[in-house]
């Protein structure tokens, strides 16, 4: 099953924690100093917010599915769709250990489509890197 992905980025966490709770009527599911997830039933969506954002605003948009075999649909989708994609593969980003690709709308807007597969300690994993890596930038073009 198929969940929505909105990934928006802050500049106060608690603040954007505060109002998102109330919103939503629940607390996240995890937070995080720099980082909240909500991941709704109703709407069924994998929601996220980071000060880690290059902006403030809708980072980017996704779609999160459960298996391998689901991903590997979606990616076949994104190729018939004539829409350039790059496989990121299994990366740790967003305290998760993830299989990631990437793909842009005609518009430019940047699509997440993974599978996740443990949570992590950090947002990075467990090396901590001194700047952002590609995996969890945002994407303004393709690498």
């Amino acid at each position: 099953m198929a969940r929505m992905h909105i990934h928006v980025g802050v500049d106060d966490i608690q603040k954007n924690v505060n109002f998102y709770t109330t919103l939503f009527g629940v607390a996240p599911d995890q937070h995080e100093n720099d980082y909240a997830k909500w991941m709704l039933d109703d709407p069924k969506v994998n929601f996220a917010i980071s000060a880690r954002a290059r902006q403030h605003g809708v980072d980017h948009l996704g779609i999160q599915v459960e298996t391998e075999s689901e991903l590997e649909q979606l990616r076949t989708r994104l190729e018939a769709a004539n829409i350039e994609q790059w496989h990121e593969g299994k990366v740790q980003c967003c305290y998760a250990a993830s299989d990631k690709s990437w793909a842009q709308d005609p518009n430019g807007v940047a699509w997440e489509a993974f599978t996740s597969m443990a949570r992590v300690a950090t947002y990075y994993g467990d090396d901590a890197p001194t700047q952002v890596p590609e995996q969890c930038a945002t994407l303004t073009e393709s690498p």
